[in-house]
């Protein structure tokens, strides 16, 4: 299968073993079999349509939800970060944004605009393509009530524009279609002062800067708040901040972030994740779920 990839003509970059820890903000794992990254929606399309449909294939944004083992990832990983990236205003209330669109260059975007919302995104640190994927949220937003409808993509390359009846949306999900990525979504929002709006931006960062470690690796919240309490405060309470596996370290500035100087491997997160969910559990019976996607193989291919 993989050597039918080799063959196949593309305007993006295919890359036989591409490295996927520089595009993860973990900064750990192992390379791709194959990593794509498209030219626009019309190379996507192509691709696709030219792959087997047996071979595995993942896609990835900013990869800040995604912890990536050491053993790399089998089949195409489609890197979208960077390449759907439109934004642009479609009538006074309404802004189109591309999949690949970092939530940050979004929040900014609509803000500029006038239009207010969405302000939220600038503490999300992945694209609007992961966002939809999860529901991400943030101080108390999240994206999918902004959605009017999206434009997604099957795993043959065809395209369907889809509304949110069409997902089973709650907290940190969306589940729709199998095998359906997104390429790009319509939001719905307000008009509002874009001074008050850009402050509201820059307050929510100040506040993010103080409470998480953004100097380090990390992927953000590992883990999900447990119905009515919140897993940093069940970590820090069970006494793991600081507590570590190999290079891999709870922060002891926030206790739902795994932080390591640049040189832990993926194998110690997981340990760690692992460790702290069976302490979790044991201390106060709660099983920690993670937000964080664990992805690829533990080994190796030999």
């Amino acid at each position: 299968m993989l050597s039918a990839v080799a063959n196949l003509r593309v305007r993006g970059r295919l890359e036989r073993n591409g490295m996927l820890a520089p595009l993860t903000s973990w900064r750990v794992g192992g390379p791709a079999d194959w990593l794509f990254e498209p030219e626009d929606a019309d190379d996507l399309a192509h691709f696709l349509a030219a792959i087997p449909e047996s071979l595995p294939r993942m896609i990835l944004g900013l990869g800040s939800n995604v912890l990536i083992r050491d053993g790399g990832v089998e089949g195409v990983v489609i890197h979208l970060a960077g390449t759907l990236n439109q934004r642009l205003r479609v009538d006074p209330e309404r802004v189109e944004l591309g999949a690949g669109l970092a939530c940050a260059q979004a929040a900014r975007f609509c803000a500029n605009e006038g239009l207010t919302g969405a302000e939220f995104l600038a503490g999300i640190p992945g694209t609007i393509g992961g966002a939809l994927a999860m529901n991400a949220g943030a101080w108390g937003g999240e994206i999918w009530p902004l959605v009017d409808w999206v434009e997604t993509m099957d795993g043959r390359g065809l395209r369907r524009v889809r509304t949110p009846d069409d997902y089973a949306i709650g907290y940190r999900e969306a589940r729709g279609v199998e095998g359906e990525l997104f390429l790009r979504a319509v939001l719905h929002l307000q008009p509002g002062d874009p001074s008050a709006a850009k402050e509201r931006i820059q307050g929510l960062l100040r506040e993010r800067a103080e409470r998480q470690p953004l100097g380090l690796p990390s992927c953000g919240s590992v883990f999900r708040n447990p119905e009515g309490g919140h897993a940093a405060a069940l970590i820090e309470q069970a006494g793991l901040k600081g507590l570590r596996q190999g290079l891999a370290e709870v922060s002891r500035k926030h206790a739902n972030f795994i932080t390591h100087d640049g040189h832990a491997t993926a194998a110690d997160i997981e340990r760690l994740i692992e460790t702290v969910q069976q302490e979790v559990q044991k201390k106060f019976g709660v099983r920690l779920q993670p937000e964080v996607r664990v992805l690829g193989r533990q080994e190796k291919p030999v």
